[in-house]
């Protein structure tokens, strides 16, 4: 059933429930951050000279970085997307809500709570449908508490344009966690569960989400966090990332039915595999250890060429014409063993990226 903004009905969460809910919360933040976090320190001693002789000195690339564009302080971005205008849209972490920066100029698009929204994750922009997908998750288990008291995990929808609401649907297991968004070229939305062994499906105008795909390979492993980062290939078919341990996988798509999941082999070790957004033929990848690459695929292998490293606790990326622009989120400084600290100033870094 679709809610509409102030639509009563959500549940909340009590007894077993709770402590399922606790405990991923709990798993999401003693294994996930703690590890990005110190990978991502053994590469602050790249100095600046050499990451930009990396990120331009790349073959084929297309052209020369732009100016960073700044995100409002302590918002901690989880996700990034953007439109073909060049418009960025930016989620938060800890305040929830969803930013659109635009000529420089940044504004509140979804208020922090929109819709019974809490924390933000994974953010989409559909333009062909005019949509804003949302992925709105509890995370007070970690210490934060988000913008509202609403439970559970969701995939929320606004106007692209207004950020008016439009649809909010639950993912259904009691474990779940929404982390990504991407939507085919039927219009047809997928999202990432990272602690369910699920890809779940809405169709233009459906009402509830739908399991699309399930496999003992996508579920998490224990005192990991499974699937992350989600795209649609060239090939038409879906391909995913889980975080911990990091993993490549390729879900076949037939006739809009899930087919055979199949772990890709990488070129070279991938360390906490994120976002995940087609690029070309291939991939933009985001590994947590400070690291964007481009992936390409053939058969069952993937090669990983690496575009930029050195990048801060990077967490997601999007592509504008040649250049892709990385959101740096500094979630330690918020869950980490950075917590209490200044993060800094917030930003979302330009990153030349090859033809």
């Amino acid at each position: 059933m679709i809610k509409k903004n102030g639509d009563a009905g959500h549940p909340r969460a009590t007894g077993e429930l709770l402590k399922i809910r606790r405990a991923s919360a709990e798993r999401f933040r003693a294994k996930w951050m703690p590890v990005r976090v110190k990978k991502t320190r053994q590469n602050k001693n790249l100095s600046s000279a050499a990451a930009i002789v990396l990120a331009l000195g790349t073959a084929g690339m297309a052209r020369a970085e732009t100016a960073p564009v700044g995100v409002p302080d302590k918002s901690f971005p989880e996700s990034v997307t953007s439109t073909s205008d060049g418009t960025l849209y930016v989620g938060s972490f800890n305040h929830g809500g969803v930013t659109k920066i635009s000529g420089g100029k940044a504004e509140q698009l979804v208020k922090p709570g929109a819709a019974d929204s809490r924390s933000t994750l994974g953010v989409l922009a559909d333009e062909k449908s005019g949509t804003l997908y949302v992925c709105s998750n509890d995370i007070s288990a970690m210490g934060v508490a988000g913008p509202s008291d609403v439970k559970g995990a969701w995939l929320k929808t606004f106007d692209l344009k207004s950020g008016a609401p439009k649809g909010s649907f639950a993912l259904s297991d009691p474990k779940s966690f929404c982390n990504d968004i991407v939507v085919g070229a039927d219009g047809t939305a997928y999202v990432s569960d990272s602690f369910a062994p699920f890809v779940y499906s809405l169709k233009p105008g459906g009402t509830a989400l739908a399991t699309f795909a399930t496999d003992p390979q996508l579920a998490p492993a224990k005192d990991g966090v499974g699937l992350d980062g989600i795209a649609i290939g060239a090939d038409g078919n879906l391909y995913v990332t889980t975080f911990i341990p990091a993993k490549l996988f390729k879900i076949e798509i037939k006739d809009g039915k899930a087919g055979a999941v199949t772990e890709l082999k990488p070129s070279r070790p991938l360390d906490h595999a994120d976002a995940l957004r087609a690029h070309g033929g291939g991939f933009l990848l985001i590994e947590g250890n400070g690291k964007l690459d481009k992936v390409t695929v053939k058969g069952s292998e993937a090669t990983i060429d690496t575009i930029k490293d050195g990048l801060a606790e990077p967490v997601s990326v999007t592509q504008v014409g040649d250049i892709g622009w990385v959101a740096e989120g500094k979630l330690s400084y918020v869950i980490g063993d950075n917590k209490g600290k200044d993060p800094g100033p917030f930003k979302l870094t330009p990153v030349a990226l090859p033809k």
